[in-house]
């Protein structure tokens, strides 16, 4: 209902005091009167409309307000009523498979307006599955699971006992089917519903943090390989326009092994975002054989879309990542991209008169980058399970400028960088990832985890890898001077050997049913044949065999093994290996 101009409401006193007026409205900028217990975050409606806004300042008698909608059509004069708590987001396992905006209202089978206290539209109103999974009498902890619901997908959803509560079952439902809002358990004196709400900038507390990275596998061989992460850590992905920074988080949102996939679009075009939700219905999740959208909740909040919901929409999508964390699950949170986000925070920065910083960034945009990556982690939740966020986000540098200050403080909080090379992506190289320009803090320890699962040469297989790029690379500008011919032998090999790095290993197409993703045995076969061949190569060389003759033998079946073979198929590789080691022949 929207509020009366002439209408009440009652103090933290309990007295009466009437609705404040709004004062000055500037964009998503609204000013109002200070009138009663308003405080910092504070949610507000605004005018008959009742546009949400959230309060940002509370100075003397006037209080600022930044709305999430449109706001044309308020007037100074028009009633504003505060809702006395800050904004949240309604935590359920109605999420998945849903698109929701930067405030977390659906986006899909509703009306042209939905509202904030449904999932899903239409669906929201179908009732849920529940399954208890305690009896009433025991004594259970905050975290602990209540019980258990189907969600039609691969993801068991649990209800959790909020953060906070815990105590005595005193009754706990039947199984049985149950609309999203019903209460379902009763524990220590409060009611445990199916769905929770939970304030979106306050992470949710947990019982420790964990160091014992697990890796994550993305299934793209320039990152497992060369520049790996570990779940619970932390990833920027800077690139210029047209590098592939949103179809390389695309196939790490289909081919990753996270449990659950939140994709929030900030700031992005709609027909990019358009693509990614028709990727996400119609592709097969190759872990269970269902639809992938049925374990990823995607966040869109496009760059038509209100220019302060695009701030919220990182925020409520760290909320909800570490919503389905705390059932013990391993959650990928992928924002695309957070130079939007940056952008916003200026926009709105210079309507409040902020002083600005470098580059009319508001001064506090380091902070807010790192309280945003600080949310990642591998923990221990206050249920004694392990789960783990992953943050990866993508950075869009005007110009391609690496030293703009989004980029350049990201990388001060994140533990890798996939840093995407123009000159790649014009070449036609596929995940056009820089291999001079990236790292990897997490690889010491993905190292470790490899070797005691059973591939101990995982370290090694890496840094021979990234050596033979290194010397490709000091090489190149020698060649484009002086030509290959004037290169020693065993530098032209060299050159050779970045070739065969590059094109039978690190490139991967998007589109090929083949190629898509990659397992880690599968890239540690391709890997180990192009060492091989270069090897051989090198001992050819070091025999007396003319490098003309080794050059111009043929690599084709080496090349061409990461196209001829299934992304599991590590055991075909060899083979083809082998085809071209006979044709090398053996040294002198």
């Amino acid at each position: 209902m929207s509020p009366d101009p002439g209408a009440s409401r009652s103090g933290p006193c309990g007295g009466d005091f009437p609705l404040p007026r709004i004062l000055r409205v500037a964009g998503p900028l609204v000013e109002t009167e200070h009138r009663g217990a308003t405080a910092m975050n504070d949610l507000v409606l605004l005018g008959r409309a009742a546009v949400p806004g959230e309060v940002v300042s509370v100075r003397n008698d006037v209080v600022t307000i930044q709305a999430y909608e449109y706001t044309g059509g308020l007037v100074p004069g028009d009633p504003a009523r505060p809702l006395g708590e800050p904004l949240s987001a309604r935590l359920g396992p109605g999420l998945l498979g849903g698109v929701f905006d930067g405030l977390l209202r659906p986006l899909s089978e509703g009306g042209e307006r939905l509202g904030a206290g449904s999932f899903g539209g239409r669906s929201a109103e179908r009732g849920r599955p529940f399954t208890p999974a305690v009896s009433a009498g025991a004594r259970i902890g905050e975290g602990a699971a209540v019980g258990e619901v189907r969600t039609g997908g691969p993801v068991r959803a649990q209800v959790l006992v909020p953060p906070g509560r815990g105590g005595v079952v005193e009754w706990v439902a039947k199984e049985g089917v149950y609309a999203q809002d019903t209460a379902v358990a009763r524990v220590g004196g409060h009611e445990v519903r199916i769905t929770d709400s939970w304030p979106v900038r306050r992470p949710r507390p947990v019982r420790e943090r964990v160091d014992d990275p697990e890796p994550l596998n993305t299934g793209q061989r320039a990152i497992d390989l060369l520049f790996p992460v570990a779940r619970g850590g932390t990833v920027a992905v800077p690139g210029g326009f047209g590098t592939g920074k949103t179809v390389l988080l695309q196939q790490i949102a289909k081919w990753s092994d996270a449990d659950v996939i939140v994709y929030v679009g900030c700031g992005e075009r709609g027909n990019e975002m358009a693509d990614v939700i028709s990727d996400f219905a119609e592709l097969e999740d190759p872990r269970t054989g269902g639809r992938l959208a049925d374990r990823t909740v995607t966040v869109a909040n496009t760059s038509n879309m209100p220019m302060m919901a695009r701030e919220a929409s990182i925020h409520t999508g760290a909320t909800v990542a570490e919503y389905f964390r705390d059932m013990g699950l391993h959650v990928v949170l992928i924002a695309d991209s957070t130079s939007r986000w940056a952008e916003a925070l200026r926009e709105f920065a210079s309507r409040t008169g902020a002083l600005p910083a470098e580059e009319g960034y508001p001064a506090g945009l380091a902070s807010e980058i790192a309280a945003f990556y600080e949310r990642a982690g591998s923990v221990i939740t206050l249920g004694g399970t392990r789960g783990s966020v992953t943050v990866i986000g993508a950075v869009s540098p005007p110009g391609g400028d690496m030293t703009e200050p989004v980029t350049a403080h990201t990388e001060r909080f994140v533990r890798c960088r996939w840093s995407l090379d123009r000159d790649l992506a014009y070449a036609r190289h596929y995940p056009a990832i820089s291999w001079a320009g990236s790292f990897s803090r997490d690889a010491v320890s993905v190292g470790a985890h490899r070797r005691a699962s059973g591939d101990p040469a995982w370290a090694e297989r890496r840094s021979r890898i990234a050596l033979l790029l290194a010397e490709a690379d000091r090489l190149a500008d020698l060649v484009d001077l002086v030509g290959i011919t004037a290169l020693p032998a065993q530098e032209r090999i060299s050159v050779l050997a970045g070739r065969l790095v590059r094109e039978g290993v690190l490139q991967q197409s998007a589109l090929s049913p083949r190629d898509a993703h990659c397992g880690a045995d599968r890239t540690a076969a391709l890997a180990d044949a192009v060492l091989a061949v270069v090897e051989r190569c090198r001992a050819l060389v070091a025999s007396g065999v003319p490098v003309e003759t080794v050059e111009e033998a043929d690599f084709g079946p080496v090349l061409r093994a990461r196209e001829q073979t299934g992304p599991l198929d590590a055991a075909a590789v060899p083979e083809l290996r082998d085809v071209v080691l006979s044709g090398l022949g053996e040294p002198r």
